[in-house]
């Protein structure tokens, strides 16, 4: 049976972006680096267990040589490591968070996910955006330039090719499993991100957007969708700060940390503004401490919210 597309409303659920499959220097904890495919299957399967809605993998094909300090250029393939997930787990949605769409063919990408929503029962959540490397667009032929345009084109025709089998003539099979198709979020915190989400999406994913921010943007999206009339389902996003359930008793940089009761207000917060989809993220020494944090987070946290 698929999965639910969406969150019950007023419910705020948990993604985790899964660690090792992306290394940049801002976020990538020292015991990722030398990790492999049997670590993020365990940390997967931690969050299955625990409850938590989604797990995300991100997209970047190629870094350029002057951002490789900063970004690493590890970043594993979001369908290929999807698939992966997706045959170790049982019941978490799998999040491309996100899928730089205008670097792919459109089609391409409705092939490659229907595929991934059919293989793992109808669990897959399309999360795209528009890219910000000129020189990966440039790699690829692609015109950086018209990346916004090339965006709303490929949601497009990804909601027309999952959702029908043929588009002008050409048949996409196999068909995914959830109907009518799987559900697209638009990310980005620019104007442009906000209606484009409002307007093609079925959700949003924002990028760096503070706490403090996100009632406005959830209010300007609303007031978009009103005008245009769009009221069918939709998933409000929000990035969480590091977490740790307890009292770190290590130098783990800034972290929002304590009780389970304090850090189920903290999602409660998130909740109370409008976010249904929140992304969390933990600080651990190892491998298994960030296992036992996904696991205390969804026992004795996302229990109270």
């Amino acid at each position: 049976m698929a999965a639910t597309a969406f969150p019950a409303p007023g419910r705020i659920v948990a993604n985790l972006q899964l660690p090792i499959q992306a290394q940049s220097q801002l976020f990538v904890q020292p015991w990722e680096i030398d990790s492999g495919p049997e670590v993020i299957r365990d940390i997967a399967q931690s969050a299955d267990r625990a409850g938590f809605w989604s797990v995300g993998v991100c997209d970047h094909t190629t870094v350029p040589e002057r951002l490789a300090s900063g970004m690493g250029t590890t970043w594993y393939d979001t369908v290929a490591t999807l698939s992966w997930v997706a045959a170790c787990t049982e019941s978490v949605r799998l999040l491309s968070h996100v899928w730089v769409a205008p670097l792919h063919h459109p089609l391409q990408a409705a092939k490659a996910f229907a595929t991934l929503d059919r293989l793992s029962g109808g669990r897959v959540v399309i999360g795209v955006g528009a890219g910000h490397v000129p020189e990966e667009f440039a790699a690829l032929g692609v015109d950086f330039h018209r990346r916004g345009a090339l965006l709303d084109e490929a949601i497009d025709t990804m909601k027309a090719a999952l959702s029908n089998e043929f588009v002008d003539g050409m048949g996409i099979a196999p068909r995914p499993q959830q109907q009518p198709r799987p559900p697209i979020w638009v990310g980005g915190s620019s104007p442009a991100a906000l209606r484009r989400a409002a307007l093609r999406g079925d959700g949003w994913l924002p990028q760096g957007t503070r706490r403090a921010e996100m009632p406005a943007q959830i209010a300007q999206i609303q007031r978009i969708r009103d005008e245009a009339r769009r009221d069918g389902p939709f998933v409000m996003g929000g990035i969480a700060d590091w977490f740790y359930v307890g009292t770190p008793k290590w130098a783990c940089g800034p972290v929002t940390s304590g009780s389970p009761e304090h850090l189920a207000d903290v999602v409660a917060d998130y909740r109370d503004i409008g976010v249904q989809h929140l992304m969390v993220h933990f600080r651990s020494r190892s491998a298994a401490e960030q296992c036992d944090q996904i696991e205390q987070f969804g026992r004795d946290v996302l229990r109270l919210v």
